[in-house]
C-alpha cells in the first residue's frame, strides 16, 4: 500500500527581526549596503533542534525544475523586477552542507534519501514601502528495504515574511526555518511510525495455525479425529462416470499482519478442506475400502499444506513484497498437490490395485505421523 502525507507549514519570522527591519537606526542592525539585492544568500549552518533516533540522511537528490536560483528578490532601491539570487555555493550544495552540519549521520539507523522537488523564495511588492516574500519547500522522502526503494512521505510547506524595501535581513532566516521545519516533520513522522509502519519494518516473523472449527454445512475441514464418511459425499452422482466415487479436497490460507516494535508479524491460517457439494459416491460403492481411498486424497492435501508451511522462511521473505513471496510458494504447492493426486490415482489405478493402495497407505500414514496428524 503506497501513500503520501502532505504537510502545510507557515514559517513565522521572529517579531524582533521584523521590527529590526521596520525601524532602521533603532535596532543596532546595519542596513545592507548593496542596492541590487543580488548578493548570494549565505545559509547559516547550525545544529538542528532535534536529533533523529530512527534515520539519517543518506543522500539528497536535486529534482527542482528551476535550478537557476533559490530566490527571486526585489532590489533594495525600489519596486522593480525581481532578480535571481542563489545560495552561496549553489542551492543544492548549500542544502547538502546545511543537512550534513545540522543532522548527525548515524549510519546504524535507517538511511533516508531526500528528493528535493522545490526550494524557492519569491518576492513581490506589498503595501507602500514594503516587500512580501513567500517560501515554497517540497521534499519527498524514501528509504531502502531489501535493496528496493520505498517511498515514505511527501512534504509541502513554506513560509511568508515582510520587509521594508530598503533592507533585507529576513530572507535567510525565514528560508532556514522553512527547511528546518521540513526536516522536523520527517523526524516526527519517523518517531511516530517506526514501530508500526510496515514500510519501516526491520524484520518479519511468521506463525501458522490450522483452521479446525466444526465443519459447516458444505465444508469438511481436515481433522485427524474426524475422517471422511460417506455422508460427506452430497453431490449428484455422475452415473456416466466409470469411477465409483469422486472427492474434491483442496487447501487455502488467510493472512493477517501486524507490525509491532518494528517487526512484521505475519499470521497464516491454513484451511485444508473437502466440499461436500462437489463430492459424490455411487450407492453400490459405499464400502470401507473405497472410503479409505478417498480419505487418502484428503491426506495428500494435508501433507502438501505442511510442506507449504516449511517453504515460508522469514529470512527469505521480502519486507516490501512478502505477500507475493507467499503467493508464489502457494501456487507451487498447489501444483505439487495436483501432481501427487494424479500420481496416486495412476499408481493405485484409482484404488483397483490393492497392493499399490497398501503401499500408499503405509507411506501416507508414516508421513502423517511425522507431522503429528495421525
Amino acid at each position: 500500500m503506497k501513500y503520501f502525507l502532505e504537510a502545510k507549514y507557515v514559517a513565522l519570522v521572529p517579531l524582533w527581526l521584523l521590527l529590526a527591519c521596520v525601524i532602521p537606526g533603532k535596532t543596532g542592525i546595519a542596513a545592507t549596503p548593496a542596492v541590487a539585492n543580488t548578493t548570494p544568500i549565505v545559509l547559516r549552518n547550525e545544529k538542528l533542534p532535534f536529533t533523529p533516533r530512527e534515520f539519517y540522511i543518506a543522500d539528497v537528490i536535486d529534482e527542482r525544475t528551476d535550478k537557476k536560483a533559490v530566490a527571486y528578490l526585489l532590489p533594495l532601491t525600489g519596486v522593480a523586477k525581481a532578480q535571481p539570487v542563489d545560495l552561496q555555493g549553489g542551492g543544492y550544495q548549500a542544502l547538502r552542507v546545511f543537512i550534513d552540519k545540522g543532522i548527525p549521520a548515524n549510519k546504524l539507523l535507517r538511511p533516508v534519501v531526500i528528493r528535493l522537488k522545490e526550494m524557492q523564495v519569491r518576492e513581490a511588492p506589498a503595501a507602500a514601502g514594503r516587500v512580501a516574500g513567500s517560501i515554497a519547500i517540497e521534499m519527498a522522502f524514501e528509504t531502502q528495504q531489501d535493496g528496493e526503494t520505498v517511498q515514505l512521505l511527501q512534504y509541502k510547506g513554506g513560509g511568508r515574511y515582510e520587509r521594508p524595501i530598503g533592507r533585507n535581513e529576513v530572507t535567510e532566516p525565514a528560508l532556514r526555518q522553512s527547511i528546518t521545519e521540513a526536516l522536523r516533520y520527517l523526524n516526527t513522522w519517523m518517531d511516530r511510525e517506526a514501530s508500526t509502519n510496515p514500510k519501516l519494518a526491520k524484520g518479519i516473523n511468521v506463525t501458522f495455525t490450522d483452521y479446525n472449527s466444526s465443519s459447516d454445512q458444505d465444508t469438511v475441514f481436515y481433522n485427524p479425529g474426524r475422517p471422511l464418511n460417506w455422508n460427506d459425499f452430497k453431490a449428484d452422482i455422475n452415473r456416466t462416470s466409470r469411477f465409483s466415487a469422486t472427492v474434491f479436497p483442496s487447501f487455502a490460507y488467510e493472512g493477517e499482519t501486524e507490525v509491532k516494535d518494528g517487526i512484521i508479524h505475519l499470521h497464516l491460517n491454513m484451511k485444508v478442506y473437502v466440499l461436500k457439494s462437489s463430492s459424490w459416491v455411487k450407492d453400490n460403492a459405499k464400502d470401507s475400502y473405497g472410503l479409505n481411498h478417498e480419505q487418502r486424497h484428503f491426506d495428500i492435501v494435508k501433507l502438501v499444506s505442511e510442506r507449504f508451511k516449511q517453504k515460508i522462511k522469514p529470512d527469505e521473505l521480502s519486507l516490501t513484497d512478502y505477500n507475493s513471496n507467499v503467493q508464489y510458494h502457494f501456487i507451487e504447492s498447489f501444483r505439487e498437490m495436483n501432481r501427487l493426486q494424479e500420481q496416486y490415482d495412476s499408481e493405485t489405478r484409482h484404488g483397483l490395485d490393492k497392493a499399490a493402495q497398501e503401499r500408499w497407505n503405509q507411506t501416507l500414514d508414516a508421513q502423517l505421523k511425522a507431522i503429528g496428524a495421525k
